[in-house]
């Protein structure tokens, strides 16, 4: 039998699109999703769907229990489609409990199904002000005031927790996503990158990741991606046609 893959967020932007790599690969992929009725657009994926809210702690204990992964993927987000600015306050509120609360349930749970890695996703803009391109070794902005200081809050927890986890751990710092599902065509300023080359990283790290942080972006003097390049041998470029 196939190992057992957890992707938290599967009906998610990153999540449909990195699941088909996944399974392709050869994993037994349960993924979540809070809403019944994309359950099917995950069988069609591949996907074995589990409906549960990561809010949940008692059901999302379950849900890991019974599926036994070897690796969980966090993915879990709740924007608006396009990142509608009339949405947004309301949105980081919610998005950024994800990363806190939401994260702390999946660690917990994911520690106690016997769980080895666990791959989270974080964003490529929560740096603070200094020379560029940002390294992973830049701090984080930690003005924790005003509308941004939502975000960085809720990014700095889920940093926290998943790197401090006893479990191999991953944070990808994606850029600003465009492509399929995420309401975006083109790259919409700096520190962008297609959906789908975030998923192949995605993918690759699974494969050869060490554990730590990995920018994951396009060239454009924002982020420095050098470690992704060397170490999972991704560039901006690689994306896998879906």
């Amino acid at each position: 039998m196939s190992e057992c893959l957890f992707l938290a967020g599967a009906s998610g932007a990153i999540g449909r699109r990195v699941a088909p790599l996944f399974v392709a690969a050869g994993w037994r992929v349960v993924g979540t999703t809070r809403a019944p009725e994309k359950a099917r657009l995950l069988r069609e994926l591949g996907v074995e769907p589990v409906v549960v809210d990561v809010f949940d702690a008692a059901a999302l204990h379950d849900a890991l229990a019974a599926a036994r992964p070897q690796v969980v993927v966090h993915q879990l987000t709740d924007l608006p489609p396009g990142l509608d600015p009339a949405r947004m306050a309301e949105a980081a509120q919610r998005n950024a409990r994800i990363r806190d609360e939401g994260t702390r349930n999946l660690v917990a749970a994911a520690v106690a199904a016997g769980a080895r890695r666990l791959l989270a996703q974080s964003i490529g803009w929560a740096y603070a002000e200094g020379p560029l391109p940002h390294a992973e070794d830049d701090p984080l902005d930690t003005d924790f005031d005003g509308p941004r200081g939502v975000t960085l809050r809720g990014v700095a927890s889920l940093e926290r927790q998943v790197l401090e986890a006893p479990l191999d751990a991953i944070v990808l710092r994606y850029g600003r996503l465009y492509g399929p599902g995420t309401g975006f065509d083109a790259a919409a300023g700096a520190a962008s990158i297609h959906i789908d080359a975030a998923a192949h990283a995605t993918a690759l790290a699974l494969a050869r990741g060490t554990p730590g942080i990995y920018n994951i972006a396009e060239d454009d003097g924002t982020l420095a991606c050098d470690k992704a390049q060397r170490v999972l041998g991704w560039s901006a470029g690689s994306v896998v046609a879906q």
